[in-house]
This record gives structure tokens, C-alpha cells and sequence, in this order.
């Protein structure tokens, strides 16, 4: 299916909106994210644990993991990931969150200011 001319790179873009209808849950788990890895620095760590107590955001953030969403799909390896998170006013109904319009317009420069890389 792979020609020379085809890219082997693929982008894969995914907008999730999510209700938080326990923030209190939400930052405890962050937290148990955060003392579970051992690999983080004590500065780091002191500074991720207050951020994910004061923005639920932040701690959404520290929960996701897009490596997890797609480490086991067979015959491709995730090489980087971003993603961000930010509270935001949802309503269904606006024409705004129609899943179905395309992003082509949206700027590609990565700088959204909150991007978590791996």
C-alpha cells in the first residue's frame, strides 16, 4: 500500500471534551499519578502537585496519556506526542462543536502554550 512517494508519517488530531462533575477526584488521582512516578524530580514534583490542586485543567493533564492511546496499535510507533488542556464554556448545540468541520484553518505551530510533549 506504501509507495516511495507516501509519507510513512501520519498526524492524528483528537479533540475530547470532557465534564468534570468531581474536581476533588480528579486532582487526587493527578496526584497519584504524580507519586507514582519515580522518575520525576522533587522540584518538578512539588511544582506539578500544586498546579494540579488549584486547575482541574492541569490535573486532566497529567492524567491523559496519549502514549497509552496508542501504544499498542500494531506497526506504528508514537514518536511525539502534545496535548493540552484548559477549561473552556461547552454548550452541544453550538454550531462551534460540530465534530463533523474540518481544523484545516487552525494554525500548525504547536504554541498553545500548555502542550505536555513526550
Amino acid at each position: 500500500m506504501s509507495t516511495p512517494e507516501t509519507s510513512r508519517f501520519v498526524r492524528v488530531r483528537v479533540e475530547i471534551v470532557l465534564e468534570v462533575d468531581d474536581e476533588d477526584a480528579v486532582a487526587k488521582a493527578a496526584l497519584d499519578r504524580i507519586a507514582a512516578d519515580g522518575d520525576m524530580p522533587d522540584a518538578e514534583r512539588v511544582h506539578a502537585e500544586n498546579a494540579v490542586t488549584e486547575d482541574t485543567a492541569e490535573a486532566l493533564a497529567h492524567l491523559v496519556d496519549p502514549f497509552a492511546l496508542v501504544g499498542e496499535v500494531p506497526g506504528a510507533e508514537l514518536l511525539q506526542a502534545s496535548w493540552s488542556s484548559e477549561e473552556i464554556d461547552y454548550d452541544p448545540d453550538s454550531p462551534e462543536w460540530d465534530l463533523d468541520d474540518d481544523d484545516d484553518d487552525e494554525s500548525d505551530d504547536g504554541d498553545d502554550g500548555a502542550d505536555r510533549t513526550g
